[in-house]
């Protein structure tokens, strides 16, 4: 299960639950994601990873199909804080947010919500 919400004009929190996520699941996050960052600038994600969801391949390929429109979105953020009580998925998180220009992303564990806010709403 994917949850999307715009908590402010600026703002978008996900939510992951499951172990897996299938192609309807996939179309329907993506088309929702896309329609509710379309006004956004200088924005915030949350992202809370309860585990990883496995996506099935036909759920990959529709992502693969959604490239360009998810990178376009990504381009509306300038933060991206992940919580998850996984280390791997913390990890690979920092990692990402050295590999996409322009969008900060960081890790932190469930129960650093306090300091994932801090980071999201601090100033430069």
């Amino acid at each position: 299960m994917i949850k999307i919400a715009k908590t402010a004009p600026n703002r978008i929190e996900m939510e992951f639950e499951g172990d897996s996520i299938d192609e309807e699941t996939m179309q329907n996050a993506i088309e929702e994601l896309i329609a509710v960052t379309e006004d956004i600038e200088h924005g915030q994600l949350l992202y809370r990873l309860h585990q990883f969801p496995w996506p099935s391949l036909a759920a990959i390929g529709v992502k693969f199909g959604h490239l360009p429109q998810l990178f376009r979105m990504l381009g509306r953020f300038d933060r991206c804080a992940v919580l998850s009580d996984e280390g791997w998925l913390r990890t690979a998180s920092d990692i990402e947010g050295a590999l996409i220009p322009g969008l900060e992303i960081k890790g932190f564990r469930m129960d650093e919500i306090a300091e994932a806010e801090a980071w999201l709403t601090r100033t430069a």
